[in-house]
């Protein structure tokens, strides 16, 4: 895989269309799907446009909504209509449920009146119903049809369903009467009707059930699709196992954010981070730029500390040695919590609501590493410098900073993201400023205290 992204970014590189036309001619959708997402936008769109026109749906059917959209945006009204009306029912208005009400109207008058039907259908269902999310490509036949004459529709059907692995049978009024595998049917004898062969008792779900139940019978009883019916047992759709793998995924995502107070923390840092990466230099500079010159001032603050003791660094040259350990081991400590606080945050482990615990438990955290590092560094300056009180003063000052710089790894990012701040742009700046001028200020007040006698 990874040669084939080399091969594809190599040809990119050089403007070789044609040799990575043939390319993709000759390779699996799940190899260029697995490329694309790593494309810039730019470069996604000349790989989409070079795909043959059946293996492009199969790739575009495949890929994540806000990267559908973003194809979209690169293509002229006919071929977004041309696409749009190729999609299968349930992808399509999967796409059309993300866009603007006044494109979903527009695109949705362009479909022929079949396929503006068929979509519909499917909108006028409530959210995260099996109605919203089931498709209507599916093989139903009639129980009177032998196994031979089932076979000869199905041929007929295939090309234009989703899924031909499972048949439903239904009577004159589409009610649900059984259902049966192409294998039982494949084997079964020729003569044989669908009434004779069928299974009678049907898993089944209305349209109005929740699609996480859907998703869960789905795998729990290890079927490909699930037949969806009205209030009148009159079959609408189907259901099928992929769109079920992806909904456990979306609810459990949603369970996790729920449980710890973040129902919106998702899309909201998932917004952000689209800005941060592919936004404009404008965009970007106005998330980065003023937390780095907080830190620009941060930087000249710490510089006024350290010439306000000035007289001790040339009394105690050996002052200035530790300096660096200090400061770096205080925003190594910082950027270790900070980037614990992000994940626990977006994981669900922390939740919001308990967040003074989690903060009393990493100040203790802190403590309890600043003192092994405070004690082993001290003892180690003691001994190298010959100086006693200059290693009490190293130790006591490691161990401060690194508690101070814990707490703050913690505390800065969860008031951001109350205030509603990009926390992954302004955490470490912020966190970095503050323990710079506060763990100078701590080990040079220190450095006074017990070398006074020196300066």
């Amino acid at each position: 895989m990874e040669k084939f992204k080399k091969t594809i970014w190599t040809h990119l590189e050089k403007r070789e269309m044609d040799s990575l036309k043939e390319l993709l001619s000759k390779s699996e959708v799940i190899e260029i799907l697995d490329v694309m997402r790593e494309l810039s936008a730019e470069e996604q769109v000349i790989v989409y446009r070079l795909l043959s026109k059946n293996k492009a749906l199969l790739v575009f059917e495949q890929l994540d909504v806000s990267l559908q959209q973003k194809l979209l945006s690169s293509f002229t009204e006919e071929k977004v209509i041309e696409l749009i009306s190729e999609l299968a029912p349930d992808d399509r208005v999967r796409l059309l449920d993300e866009l603007p009400a006044k494109v979903t109207k527009r695109l949705v008058r362009s479909l022929s009146p079949e396929e503006r039907e068929e979509t519909a259908l499917l909108m006028g269902y409530d959210d995260e119903t099996a109605g919203r999310l089931m498709t209507t490509e599916y093989v139903r036949l009639k129980r009177s049809y032998t196994a031979k004459e089932a076979l000869e529709k199905v041929r007929t059907y295939a090309p234009d369903k989703e899924t031909i692995y499972t048949i439903y049978i239904t009577d004159d009024s589409t009610k649900l009467e059984g259902v049966l595998s192409l294998r039982e049917l494949v084997i079964a004898s020729p003569e044989d009707t669908l009434e004779d062969i069928m299974h009678k008792k049907v898993i089944k779900v209305s349209t109005g059930t929740d699609q996480e139940e859907v998703a869960r019978t789905l795998q729990e009883l290890d079927l490909m699709a699930l037949p969806v019916v009205d209030k009148e047992n009159r079959l609408v759709g189907i259901i099928t196992v992929d769109d079920a793998m992806d909904i456990i995924d979306e609810e459990t995502t949603e369970d996790i954010f729920d449980k710890a107070g973040l129902r919106d923390l998702n899309d909201r840092e998932s917004d952000r981070s689209e800005r941060l990466v592919n936004g404009s230099l404008i965009q970007i500079w106005k998330a980065r730029l003023p937390f780095l010159v907080i830190t620009m001032i941060g930087g000249l603050l710490a510089g006024a500390v350290i010439d306000a003791f000035e007289e001790a660094l040339e009394a105690v040259a050996a002052v200035a040695i530790f300096i660096p350990v200090i400061m770096d081991m205080g925003g190594n400590a910082g950027t270790q919590s900070s980037t614990i606080f992000a994940r626990g945050l977006i994981l669900g482990h922390i939740n919001t609501k308990k967040f003074m615990n989690h903060l009393g438990k990493e100040v203790i955290v802190g403590l309890s590493m600043g003192a092994i590092v405070g004690v082993a560094t001290g003892i180690i300056a003691s001994v190298w410098q010959g100086i006693p009180e200059l290693g009490m003063a190293v130790g006591l000052a490691l161990g401060l900073t690194m508690t101070l710089a814990t707490t703050l790894g913690f505390f800065i990012p969860y008031t951001l993201f109350k205030l509603g701040i990009d926390q992954a742009a302004g955490s470490d700046p912020i966190i970095t400023t503050i323990k710079d001028i506060s763990g100078l200020l701590i080990y040079f007040v220190l450095v006074s205290q017990f070398l006074g006698y020196l300066l």
